[in-house]
């Protein structure tokens, strides 16, 4: 273990107080599992949020990394790079769709959708196109991404917001035709299959359809947000798959490169040609590190059926939980243990942020959002062994903190 790493203070006086950040500082990893640099073990449920699909230290994409240090890190995109045309092929080829524009992060992959949305509108004689977004929902702390993510909490001390948005409630199809009735400025939809931050709230397949459906009625892009639900997370490669769909624009990141920052932007044809040269780049986006990275995730999922796994082994840790949880559930102490696949939320009916800190002192990582869920997103490779020692350790320390006054 590198002895700098074991001297690393959990918060420090020179990095600016932006996180509110747990007492421990992590040194390694293997597999679903942590090292402090105390050396006390954890089991990782929270898999940097949902972003190590293949676990921390995995044998193949180790190698395959240090491999690729040693020949280009980085170029920029004045030049061709073959990794990068190889990821777009292998992103474009499972989604269906066409094209691909690479960045770093999951931020950036939603301003520039936000982008194509208003050159889309502009292109068509729009002068202040509108965007439908919805209550909930969470996309990125730019100024852009903040006006369109629905937390007041988070947009607090940020005005004035970027205008051109309408806001809407989830699975409403009802809501989002009377939002939008006789209002010639609208250009897109933008949501998240499942929103993340916001939940763990799912959007209905019959309600992404007729989404679908009204963004073709009406000329408008439909814009899905994979960004924490997709790369196989939820039992195929992106979550509205599972409502036999297709959007005209999907951002993705998190998963996507196993913890080496990626972004992307996934377009269909009839968002493919909006960007010319000139209307949007990114200087580290779609570098060689990180495109070898992608590529290697992708191919890596796929020979150790991954997709699979995070269904299967989802499946089970969600029967485990709701069964563990059976008499709080009947209270209603417990809400609803929801989500598909390795993205899971329990929502307890009264807010549940101390369970953070007590799981890590029970040797789990997880997450608390929207004050009262607890969110589970741990890498693909977690076998039911481990989903049962999430549940043995988790489910007590729900059922306590229930039982505690308010």
């Amino acid at each position: 273990m590198n002895s700098a790493a074991a001297t690393v203070a959990p918060s420090s006086p020179h990095v600016m107080n932006t996180y509110g950040r747990l007492p421990i500082a992590l040194s390694h990893g293997q597999g679903c599992r942590v090292w402090d640099t105390h050396g006390r073990q954890y089991l990782d449920a929270l898999g940097g949020i949902a972003v190590n699909t293949l676990g921390h230290n995995h044998a193949k994409l180790v190698p395959a990394l240090q491999d690729q240090l040693t020949k280009l890190i980085h170029t920029s995109n004045y030049y061709h790079i073959p990794l990068q045309e190889e990821l777009a092929r292998l992103l474009t080829d499972r989604s269906g769709m066409s094209n691909v524009f690479f960045c770093s992060t999951g931020l950036e992959a939603n301003e520039a959708a936000l982008k194509l949305a208003r050159k889309f509108g502009h292109d068509k004689g729009i002068e202040f196109p509108e965007i439908v977004v919805y209550e909930k929902a969470f996309h990125g702390r730019s100024i852009a991404t903040l006006s369109a993510t629905g937390n007041p909490k988070v947009q607090a001390g940020f005005g004035p917001l970027v205008e051109g948005f309408i806001r809407v409630p989830v699975n409403n199809i009802e809501a989002l035709k009377a939002a939008t009735a006789n209002n010639p400025n609208v250009v897109a939809v933008f949501l998240e299959a499942i929103q993340g931050e916001g939940g763990v709230n799912p959007m209905q397949m019959d309600y992404l359809r007729d989404v679908r459906a009204l963004c073709d009625a009406k000329d408008w892009l439909l814009m899905i947000d994979e960004v924490q639900c997709g790369m196989g997370r939820t039992g195929k490669w992106f979550a509205h798959q599972w409502a036999g769909i297709q959007p005209d624009v999907m951002p993705l990141a998190k998963g996507l490169g196993s913890g080496v920052p990626v972004g992307a932007v996934v377009t269909g044809p009839k968002a493919a040609n909006i960007f010319q040269p000139g209307n949007h780049g990114s200087t580290f986006g779609g570098n060689p590190l990180a495109m070898r990275a992608g590529v290697e995730t992708i191919r890596i999922m796929e020979e150790d059926g991954l997709i699979a796994n995070a269904a299967t082994v989802g499946a089970y840790l969600k029967s485990a939980l709701e069964k563990a949880l059976a008499s709080e559930l009947a209270s209603g102490a417990v809400k609803e243990v929801r989500g598909q696949g390795l993205m899971l939320g329990v929502d307890l009916s009264r807010p549940c942020g101390a369970l953070v800190q007590r799981c890590v002192d029970a040797g789990l990582l997880i997450s608390v959002t929207a004050d009262s869920v607890v969110r589970l997103v741990p890498s693909l490779i977690l076998t039911r062994a481990e989903a049962d020692e999430i549940v043995a350790i988790l489910c007590p320390l729900i059922s306590a903190i229930l039982k505690e006054e308010a």
